[in-house]
């Protein structure tokens, strides 16, 4: 008996310190005021009743339309942006200008595109970004066909001098996008093998995954300021498709073209700004915001009209509030993302010239279209993850899981982020935006008014909470204190 009651003794005087070793393996809660919860709260039901968003992206898409950098289309975008952000009541409304060099297709959309051999037939082909013109008359060469970019990077036997190269990889649908980087390859940078081959241009099966007759365009890759001697375009996927069955019919194909693309010298774009002015901490700053260029083949509703209006929807709610957050919420709306990121680049350029760059606690574009958010990922310091877990949760009743501390920021916060910017990430459903992304089919109808609201819900309430909340997302404490 007795012997049973010390053991029970025991057990008990034991059992405390079991239970904080093992609680010390667990990473600390971060507490939310009710103050703050209730804003919180607050805002995330006024932005699932909100249409500002919405409005924002018909505005754009209406009023300015298709905006390739460095035309004057862009500059009217940026005129739209600083007028709609005083018409909001931002505060420091301004442009901050750069220098690019302009490129444009030339005459028309659609280039001049035909399949002379051996069923001769019109095309659908664009050109891509940074593409060069055929000759004044025009190229007729017969096609070498490779059913993959590997393919044509392993290949050191087939005789391209004088041929036309064609590419017919794939790419796959999926919730997160991440079939766009293998498939994007043969865009960015396939010219380089062909022309160093002697080729006299490139096709290739457009990178998308719409089975309609007009074809994605985008920006092609630059390694050391080299750009492109000859013309390079994307075809239609119903064109793809019938390249490859006369292929597989082992019938030799030619085809004659036509373009006008090139490059037009420097030219200016710029970043509009709009600030939410923090209350207690103005120098410290959260960035949101997405692009204000599309490619000129469409009005560009979901690249980035949505990331737009998402972003500038979700800072004006926060702006309503009786008091501003701690922070300053910094909206920008970048220039020439479409062209290889020059907007981004000129603002990281000069925040670190200036001497900002640290006063950047957090930042994350919109840029993913406008389908329902679905996981919240970061990149930020051991020590934030709490915090970052925290604002999580406020977002779990939007559906939102939790993603890992290994994201991006989205596109144009990628210069920022490897300054040493902490990023987060809003992942929205990528599962057919790439049935419209580069077409002339992302227009203001492919916007879905319920799900926009919940994306605005979504970063409304994290840019608000990333303000407010008293934490260091990029300094780790820990470490510091070892050093």
């Amino acid at each position: 008996m007795l012997s049973k009651w010390r053991l029970t003794l025991c057990t008990f005087l034991l059992l405390p310190l079991f239970v904080a070793s093992q609680a010390s393996d667990e990473p600390d809660i971060f507490v939310i005021s009710k103050e703050v919860k209730t804003n919180s709260n607050m805002l995330m039901q006024n932005a699932q009743h909100s249409d500002l968003a919405l409005d924002i992206i018909e505005s754009i898409t209406t009023e300015v339309g298709p905006r390739l950098a460095g035309t004057p289309q862009e500059a009217k975008a940026r005129k739209w942006g600083i007028a709609k952000l005083k018409a909001l009541g931002f505060e420091n409304v301004r442009e901050e200008p750069f220098e690019l060099d302009l490129w444009t297709r030339g005459r028309s959309v659609y280039e001049e595109v035909i399949l002379t051999k051996p069923y001769p037939q019109p095309l659908y082909a664009i050109s891509l970004g940074g593409a060069a013109a055929t000759p004044e008359g025009g190229v007729e060469a017969e096609v070498v066909y490779f059913d993959s970019y590997d393919t044509l990077k392993l290949d050191n036997k087939s005789d391209l001098t004088g041929k036309i190269v064609f590419i017919g990889d794939r790419m796959t649908a999926a919730r997160t996008g991440e079939g766009y980087g293998w498939a994007n390859r043969k865009r960015r940078d396939a010219w380089i093998m062909a022309e160093d081959r002697g080729a006299v241009a490139l096709f290739i099966r457009s990178v998308g995954t719409s089975t309609n007759r007009f074809a994605h365009t985008g920006m092609m890759s630059f390694p050391e300021g080299r750009r492109p001697n000859i013309p390079a375009l994307a075809v239609s996927n119903p064109d793809a498709d019938q390249i490859q069955r006369i292929y597989a019919e082992g019938d030799t194909m030619s085809i004659r073209l036509k373009t006008y693309a090139g490059w037009r010298g420097k030219t200016m774009s710029g970043n509009v700004i709009g600030e939410i002015v923090g209350s207690e901490k103005p120098e410290e700053i959260v960035i949101i915001g997405g692009h204000l260029d599309s490619w000129d083949t469409a009005t560009g509703a979901l690249d980035d009209g949505a990331g737009v209006g998402i972003t500038m929807a979700a800072a004006k709610l926060i702006g309503d509030l009786p008091k501003a957050p701690r922070r300053t919420i910094r909206v920008v709306l970048f220039g020439a993302e479409e062209v290889g990121l020059v907007g981004a680049r000129a603002y990281t350029a000069a925040r670190i010239a200036d001497g900002t760059l640290k006063n950047h606690v957090i930042g994350s574009e919109s840029d993913f279209g406008a389908r329902e958010v679905w996981r919240f990922s970061s990149n930020v310091a051991e020590d934030a993850l709490p915090a970052i877990e925290a604002i999580w949760r406020e977002l779990a009743p939007l559906s939102i899981i939790r993603g890992n501390n290994k994201g991006g920021g989205g596109p144009d916060m990628s210069p920022l982020k490897a300054a040493g910017m902490p990023v987060a990430r809003l992942d929205q459903n990528g599962e057919d935006y790439f049935e419209f992304h580069h077409t002339p089919n992302d227009t203001f109808d492919k916007i879905d008014p319920k799900e926009l609201r919940q994306n605005v819900a979504a970063w409304t309430v994290f840019t608000y909470l990333a303000a407010e909340l008293d934490v260091d997302y990029r300094k780790d404490k820990n470490k510091a204190d070892k050093e």
